[in-house]
């Protein structure tokens, strides 16, 4: 599988801090978010692409590991990875500091295909994935 992976610069703005003046842990996941969707663009099946193609993608699985924390106007490097598509998308995502490097959260995530009209979730990836990445489709 080629590797493929996207990186993003986020800005900590004010609202994003809680009361200890650190990014609460809660947006974080929308920053994986933004790291995501531009990973899913690089690719042609965003989400848009997906729900076309008769499927709908949901995350079933998030694990989050908190390292330091961010703060306000602190320029961050989101990074998202794809680590799997067989039967799910797997995504790994990295949070750093872009002044200085220092990796400040760790996640991954998994997404399933979910068929639009019957709601019956899917055990294997639609071909649809397979062909946008350029893949054979091996079943």
């Amino acid at each position: 599988m080629k590797t493929r992976e996207v990186t993003v610069e986020v800005q900590v703005p004010f609202h994003d801090l809680d009361p200890m003046q650190v990014a609460w842990h809660g947006n974080y996941l929308r920053y994986f978010e933004v790291a995501r969707s531009a990973l899913l663009d690089s690719f042609d099946y965003n989400y848009l692409e997906m729900e076309a193609s008769g499927y709908v993608w949901p995350i079933v699985d998030l694990k989050v590991k908190y390292i330091r924390s961010a703060t306000l106007n602190q320029h961050l490097l989101v990074t998202a990875t794809l680590t799997e598509f067989q039967n799910r998308l797997g995504m790994r995502y990295e949070v750093r500091c872009k002044e200085t490097g220092t990796r400040l959260t760790k996640a991954q995530s998994v997404q399933v295909a979910v068929d639009k009209n019957s709601g019956e979730m899917q055990f294997v990836s639609p071909k649809v994935l397979f062909d946008k990445l350029g893949e054979p489709w091996p079943y």
